[in-house]
């Protein structure tokens, strides 16, 4: 799109109005459709009548991408998934088992001690699942949230946790649907080695290790900040009024009567899911071998593909051992999925207003604007500034990416700049926006499985992208003199 196309500062309308609404009422559902019909008004030069049409039809329009429609299909069939492990016992074998080894460990099921290896090694479950982020959060938030609330851990903690252990992994060990992507759009450049820029950009990658490293601290030191000191203060999982992002008949599930709680019927189901994505990741991807093949499969078909199998696999073993019969799953199944019906129609709302940002050519126009300003000194840490508002606004890394990257290289070539620290702000960016923003698919995701209000998980986690963006653009302030 050529800036001339785009709306100029009304692009920037719906995003902020959207976000700034949500974050200050709460009311997300509500903000997000504000901002749309704001942008359609926009793009229908004020007419009131045309606008809402557009806005209902930007709403038919998110199921003619592929890719959306499998994410929204992956909510609803990753609520049928935990609402059988449930009911089967799994969840309650597994708490137990937990819980066990904790106690042999520590005095009292309250100890500081417990929470905290608890939460390592949700952080760590989460880095080491880099191949696909969704996969990621949901493993985390599926394990340990029924763990962290016998502990009466903040579910915006569980959220932070799990957020920040997806996206940062995957851009740091790109061995994943993000690095294919990533290295189609470095050799669209023109850059001989997309892959070694790749890995030289994850070195130079400040915000992902920032905020791991920041984390890591938190959890050791029992030291919070912001909002999320008050979340901890309370010693309840969720503040009063609340409105977890999952329904509360999917939430909490109880175990069939006739179940033996077994921690293998919630473990065997989530592994087979998390096994089964780089198998689908390489049967979806092209390429001479199967490293090639897994980069360049698609992320949506394959998490959904697993997730699908594992809901099959979970009612075969259930059936096995007696403990639900294939009506009973069904039926399990059927109100897991509608436990997810608010996250689905949040998913929805957040898509149309993605779409809405690239008619309205938000991102473009934010690029163009702030690159008038750009000075070789100051341009890492302005293309990570510029990254980090367009993801925010557009609630996507992966169309920030598409965006900056092609901005950035030859930026930085023009300069003289290595073109790996200009890649590497510019991810870093993305990946802040992907945890600040309400409509990130990611944070949405994260806010879903640990089963947290989604706004409260955005307030608590937002003081901590924030110091870690601070000194991301401090370092990258550094580094630009050097280099220039």
């Amino acid at each position: 799109m050529d800036v001339s196309q785009t709306a100029g500062w009304w692009s920037l309308l719906p995003p902020v109005l959207a976000i700034g609404l949500a974050l200050w009422s709460r009311q997300v559902y509500l903000s997000l459709g504000l901002g749309i019909a704001a942008g359609y008004l926009i793009l229908a030069g004020g007419d009131p009548v045309a606008a809402t049409f557009d806005t209902i039809d930007a709403a038919v329009a998110v199921f003619a991408d592929a890719g959306n429609t499998r994410i929204i299909l992956f909510t609803l069939v990753v609520g049928a998934l935990i609402a059988l492990i449930q009911r089967s016992g799994g969840v309650a074998g597994f708490i137990a088992r937990l819980l066990a080894w904790l106690d042999r460990r520590t005095e009292t099921a309250e100890a500081k001690d417990q929470r905290v290896i608890v939460e390592l090694l949700a952080l760590g479950t989460g880095l080491l699942l880099f191949i696909e982020s969704n996969i990621s959060i949901l493993t985390v938030g599926t394990l340990f949230r029924p763990v962290a609330d016998r502990l009466n851990m903040p579910r915006e903690k569980l959220a932070l946790i799990a957020d920040t252990g997806s996206a940062p992994s995957c851009v740091l060990i790109p061995f994943n649907a993000w690095g294919a992507y990533l290295m189609g759009l470095i050799a669209a450049q023109g850059l001989d080695r997309p892959f070694g820029q790749l890995i030289e950009a994850a070195l130079l990658n400040v915000y992902p290790m920032l905020i791991i490293v920041i984390l890591l601290i938190v959890i050791l030191t029992r030291r919070d900040v912001g909002e999320m000191r008050i979340a901890e203060a309370r010693g309840t999982p969720l503040r009063d009024g609340a409105v977890p992002m999952i329904a509360d008949e999917a939430a909490d599930i109880p175990p069939i009567a006739r179940a033996t709680p077994r921690a293998l019927n919630m473990i065997v189901p989530i592994l087979s899911m998390v096994v089964l994505v780089p198998a689908f990741l390489i049967m979806t991807g092209e390429g001479e071998d199967w490293l090639s093949r897994m980069q360049d499969g698609s992320g949506s078909s394959a998490v959904l593909y697993a997730t699908s199998l594992a809901v099959a696999f979970a009612i075969l073993l259930y059936k096995i051992q007696g403990i639900l019969g294939v009506r009973e799953s069904a039926d399990t199944a059927l109100k897991g999925m509608g436990g997810m019906l608010p996250l689905a129609i949040l998913m929805l709302l957040a898509f149309a207003l993605g779409s809405l940002c690239r008619d309205l050519g938000t991102g473009m126009f934010t690029a163009d604007v702030t690159s008038q300003f750009l000075s070789p000194a100051l341009m890492p840490a302005l293309v990570f500034l510029i990254s980090c508002f367009v993801a925010f606004s557009t609630g996507t890394s992966w169309g920030t990416f598409a965006i900056m990257i092609p901005i950035a290289v030859p930026l930085a070539a023009s300069y003289g700049l290595d073109p790996s620290l200009a890649i590497a702000a510019a991810i870093g960016g993305g990946v802040f926006g992907d945890h600040c923003s309400p409509t990130s698919d990611t944070s949405i995701i994260a806010s879903m499985a640990t089963g947290s209000d989604h706004i409260d998980h955005i307030r608590t986690q937002l003081p901590y992208a924030l110091i870690a963006g601070g000194l991301t653009v401090a370092i990258y302030l550094v580094l630009g003199v050097i280099h220039a």
